[in-house]
């Protein structure tokens, strides 16, 4: 449909040493995920504090790592937990989404990992996978668990800043996996990974569900996973099993690919640098951070 955009090639921020990995110990988490393949460290959720460091989760060993700006990695907390997004709040701490705990509070001063929030009108959450917060404090998150086209039971959920009220906002959701508020908010992009797309969910004034479309088809690969927001509204699309970053302006055309140089496992992705100009994003298998500088520059979520 779109001619083929320009493609450039990542390099290499950081890579999670031997000594922090898992070698070939088995988790529960693999076991299902990765069909049972080895997981040393299986990394998500890579985002900024004020300090400026990059803190990734590392999935199936319950831990959250701190990155450096000269690519130093250290474990800055490990629970019993499956943390996959990740995004830092105005005091400091982190709001986690858990696929094993649901949504969960982080506070790097002291390593302290705490539930925040583990079920809705006493029925506990399916199996959360990423948030993104808005300008209010409003907290959206992905309840993903193991949903797809054959079982569509995946939901995304808001907690009101102001009432601390949990609502649905979407369900019958084929894997809900990330997902990004547009520069006015007044909607919200979704990745729905088992339907390889990127769904829009537009809001009334109220703030209540409007129309649901697709506003962008992907094709390939497992499907779209992590999400985010340039200051003009263009998305960047981490595609996994592409091994690409996928860069679309605001209508959704493609303007460019940066390719993984070490494996196709691109999961997650965040705007940083100077200027926040370079995007940074995980490549699982291999336990890297990779970055390229981008032509416009993103602006930090909350």
């Amino acid at each position: 449909m779109y001619p083929i955009p320009p493609s450039v090639e990542a390099e290499v921020f950081a890579v999670i040493p031997e000594s922090l990995g898992y070698g070939d110990r088995r988790s529960e988490w693999a076991s299902v995920q990765i069909h049972g393949n080895p997981a040393p460290t299986f990394l998500e959720g890579p985002c900024f504090d004020a300090a400026g460091d990059l803190w990734v989760t590392d999935i199936p060993w319950g831990r959250l790592l701190k990155i450096t700006p000269d690519g130093q990695v250290s474990v800055g907390a490990e629970y019993d937990g499956y943390p996959n997004g990740l995004k830092f709040l105005k005091d400091g701490k982190a709001l986690i989404a858990d696929l094993k705990n649901g949504i969960m509070r982080f506070d790097p001063a002291t390593g302290k990992v705490e539930p925040y929030l583990t079920r809705r009108l006493l029925e506990p959450f399916r199996g959360c996978n990423d948030l993104c917060i808005a300008g209010n404090g409003d907290v959206y998150f992905t309840d993903q668990a193991q949903s797809s086209l054959a079982d569509a039971y995946g939901k995304v959920f808001r907690i009101r800043a102001d009432s601390g009220r949990v609502e649905v906002v979407l369900d019958n959701i084929p894997s809900p996996n990330g997902l990004v508020l547009t520069k006015a908010e007044n909607a919200l992009y979704l990745a729905v990974t088992r339907a390889n797309a990127i769904w829009k969910i537009n809001f009334n004034a109220d703030g209540s569900t409007g129309k649901v479309g697709t506003f962008i088809q992907l094709s390939g690969g497992h499907g779209p996973d992590g999400i985010t927001i340039d200051e003009d509204d263009g998305l960047a699309v981490c595609h996994v099993g592409m091994g690409s970053v996928w860069l679309f302006d605001p209508w959704g055309e493609p303007t460019l690919r940066i390719k993984s140089p070490r494996g196709r496992m691109t999961t997650n992705l965040a705007y940083g640098g100077p200027g926040n100009r370079t995007i940074y994003f995980t490549e699982a298998a291999t336990g890297t951070v990779l970055k390229a500088e981008v032509p416009v520059a993103g602006r930090r979520l909350l």
